[in-house]
């Protein structure tokens, strides 16, 4: 199944006999809360999902947006109305990184019919509503493993002998700036591939065949089909793997991102442009 999902074919799922639930995960890094954006207007029936408060577990060791407990994870989607076979479009309003993020998750999880929806809000003609929704609960009971997490050692690893992709902006893979966390720089071994290379002028992903030949020129392929990633705290990774599955490769995420590693004083950290 195709990760992502048109605004014209979402309208037309929604008008079904088996709509999507539907969740709006608008977040911006270090922007203002998605919530008050969704309450002044939303596609009809999303349930709005925190992506600080119920995507992420608290700040710490494990990075700025390690991954929650499972199971308070899996009450939040059964309270949006997920279950095990009710298909789940997720959106956001900006570059897809919200959206992406419970893709991820929910893809780890086992649930097997999630998408998002290509260009996000924005792409959306249809009307907007301001109703808060209240839909019965759902069943969805997560299962994690199916897609691979990657600790810190796994990332150190996949960098030395297979592919490493550093999904954040390329000054700060370079360790030019560093406006977050501690130390700037990048895994030693990673390859720079910012996200906003993944989409076009209008914020929906470059076509499948251009993003395979995007990854096959950072060196994937060349082996093994998985591919890993990795950003400032496994968000816009996140957006990195829907592209990346796009293409035909299977993402591999670090969660703990470079909020993880640069924490960690014994880590090796590298700068400057990527080798060759």
């Amino acid at each position: 199944m195709t990760p992502i999902i048109s605004a014209a074919d979402l309208a037309n799922e929604l008008a079904g006999p088996t709509p999507p639930v539907l969740l709006d995960v608008r977040y911006q890094l270090g922007g203002p809360h998605g919530r008050p954006d969704y309450e002044a207007g939303h596609i009809p029936g999303a349930v709005f999902v925190d992506l600080e408060a119920e995507l992420a577990g608290p700040p710490g060791a494990g990075g700025r947006h390690p991954l929650p407990d499972v199971a308070a994870f899996g009450a939040v989607m059964r309270a949006a109305g997920v279950s095990p076979d009710t298909p789940v479009v997720a959106y956001d309003g900006d570059k897809g990184w919200g959206a992406a993020r419970v893709w991820w998750m929910l893809r780890w999880a086992s649930h097997g019919d999630v998408r998002v929806l290509d260009g996000g809000l924005a792409a959306w003609t249809g009307p907007l509503e301001t109703t808060i929704p209240a839909p019965d609960a759902g069943t969805f009971e997560p299962k994690p493993g199916a897609l691979p997490l990657l600790d810190a050692d796994d990332a150190a690893a996949m960098a030395r002998e297979g592919l490493l992709l550093d999904a954040r902006a390329g000054e700060r893979y370079r360790g030019e700036v560093e406006p977050i966390d501690p130390v700037a720089g990048h895994i030693p071994g990673a390859v720079s591939a910012p996200t906003t290379d993944n989409l076009d002028a209008d914020g929906r992903f470059l076509a499948a065949e251009q993003l395979a030949a995007r990854f096959r020129g950072l060196g994937a392929g060349r082996g093994s089909s998985t591919v890993g990633v990795y950003c400032g705290s496994g968000v816009s990774a996140a957006q990195q793997a829907v592209a990346l599955e796009l293409a035909g490769f299977e993402p591999a995420l670090y969660a703990g991102s470079w909020s993880e590693w640069s924490h960690n004083p014994d880590r090796p950290v590298a700068t400057g442009p990527q080798p060759g």
